[in-house]
């Protein structure tokens, strides 16, 4: 099966290239692009469309690769050892696999969400090298080496705050998610409000798009949060006439749905 989007999902023929090219290449697919912009989203629905499990896996600033491999609780060993447990007998009860694990044991083919690798340490990705490229790590504690069973297919996001290695960079297919054109972007509002008002629907294309080009904007509104801002204008009962008329008033109704700081809302306003 190839991946041509879903009836939730509106993918770029660019994007379905590149999903199809990593999975037939069998290299993890890294998707940069603005936040906002569907890339944490896409392996949801990768995962229906190919009918495959998925495993998320979300990265913090805290997050260590071993996590994401297993890590051993030598505390409740130590805990059950003085009162007197038998299973401490079994080193494997102590073992808490982590989402490469399970995603590597996993009878069947399945997807593998790693999310905003960027937040983690420089050292994060180039300890997950061998594993990535290999499918395969060594347990120590129960002194063998663990195989994926099927190769998972491997989804790895990334908002572009801090560069990534270069080793990293060569083992992946990389993708970024531009922001959509005015036919993309009808596609999408339609897949969310397929009964929008048509004229509600370009007034308010039309005044996001202008908010975009506002020059030196901290952070541009993205995809997700257009389709937040036509919400509100519907529960509003906002009509198209009153967008633009307030709009020509300098007046957005809710314009902190699509801006997120003072700075950018200052710009927008003046």
């Amino acid at each position: 099966m190839k991946f041509e989007g879903t009836k939730n999902y509106v993918a770029a023929k660019d994007l379905q290239i590149a999903v199809n090219a990593a999975i037939a290449m069998q290299k993890p697919l890294l998707i940069k692009g603005e936040p906002g912009t569907g890339k944490t989203l896409l392996a949801f629905e990768i995962a229906k469309a190919l009918n495959k499990k998925l495993y998320t896996w979300h990265i913090k600033s805290t997050t260590k690769a071993q996590q994401g491999l297993y890590e051993y609780d030598a505390v409740s060993r130590l805990r059950d050892s003085q009162l007197g447990d038998a299973k401490v007998q079994d080193i494997s009860n102590y073992i808490v696999k982590g989402k490469l694990w399970e995603a590597f044991e996993a009878d069947e083919q399945v997807i593998l969400l790693i999310d905003e690798i960027d937040k983690a340490d420089i050292e994060f990705p180039n300890d997950l090298l061998l594993e990535l490229d290999k499918m395969e790590f060594f347990c120590y504690e129960l002194n063998r080496t663990i195989v994926a069973k099927h190769r998972p297919i491997i989804i790895i996001t990334s908002n572009n705050e801090k560069e990534l290695p270069d080793a990293f960079l060569r083992r992946c297919f990389f993708h970024y998610i531009t922001f959509p054109d005015r036919a993309t972007l009808l596609k999408i509002v339609h897949v969310h409000y397929p009964d929008l008002e048509q004229e509600l629907l370009q007034e308010a294309l039309q005044t996001f798009e202008a908010v975009r080009q506002v020059r030196g904007l901290k952070k541009k509104p993205s995809t997700s949060e257009l389709i937040d801002w036509i919400k509100l204008l519907v529960v509003g009962q906002i009509n198209a006439d009153h967008l633009k008329k307030a709009t020509k008033e300098g007046r957005i109704p809710l314009l902190g749905a699509i801006i997120k700081n003072e700075q950018d809302m200052a710009l927008v306003n003046r």
